[in-house]
């Protein structure tokens, strides 16, 4: 396949995070983490254009410093807790377009994903132009089989989500998948039609667990860093 020079990477790094004070430019194994996503975009070759969408003037100038162009900052309606990806990504959309620059595909980048690679990006965009999707993302399956859950009573009591499963074997039933939370690759025609990333017409990329870590609160991050460090080590034999 030959790869259309027309795509954006939008790494979506605002400055209100709670629960991990500064998340998006924390030090990762001696970097801010927000530099993990920029470096990947660029160093996949995939994009005419590295953003990052922000509303706070230091991870801007971190941005730019990784090699990231910060164009516009968010504005304040997008730059709230209640405010999706979705609406993020249709601000950044619309002002580059008011400054012509328009885009056949993007790729959503969330700024605390060091663990997305150059080879994972490819093939999600891969996939979206091949299989003529809306947009593309990785999951990872559930470590525990869904359909074996358990709920659970005030008073403590459990009992079977589906007790038609009880004495299945765990290996007899299907997977199930969760949204990896790294990237989503857009088909911007129909991004800007039906505004939502995932649609009746999404694909998936599988990543291992390995892969794969939520970064939520001190814990995630401790676990993160963990996870990195046995990746590295993997990678370098």
């Amino acid at each position: 396949m030959i790869f259309s020079m027309s795509k954006v990477a939008i790494i979506t790094a605002r400055g209100g995070s709670k629960r991990i004070p500064r998340k998006n430019i924390k030090s990762f194994w001696g970097k801010p983490i927000l530099a993990y996503s920029i470096q990947t975009a660029l160093a996949s070759g995939l994009f005419e254009d590295v953003i990052v969408s922000t509303d706070d003037n230091e991870i801007a100038s971190i941005a730019k410093e990784f090699g990231a162009n910060v164009p516009f900052l968010r504005s304040e309606e997008t730059a709230g807790d209640f405010s999706s990806t979705a609406d993020v990504l249709l601000e950044v959309l619309r002002q580059l377009d008011e400054i012509g620059k328009t885009y056949n595909d993007a790729c959503c980048i969330y700024p605390t994903a060091p663990f997305i690679s150059t080879s994972i990006l490819e093939k999600g965009y891969r996939l979206l132009k091949e299989g003529n999707y809306d947009s593309v993302f990785p999951v990872c399956a559930f470590s525990y089989p869904v359909m074996r859950s358990l709920k659970m009573e005030k008073a403590g009591k459990v009992f079977m989500q589906w007790p038609e499963n009880i004495d299945k074997r765990s290996q007899d039933l299907p997977p199930f998948y969760h949204d990896a939370g790294q990237f989503y690759w857009i088909n911007v025609l129909a991004f800007l039609e039906k505004q939502k990333l995932f649609t009746d017409k999404s694909g998936a990329v599988i990543l291992n667990e390995l892969q794969v870590q939520d970064i939520d609160n001190e814990m995630d991050w401790k676990i993160a860093e963990l996870k990195y460090s046995l990746l590295t080590k993997v990678a370098n034999g």
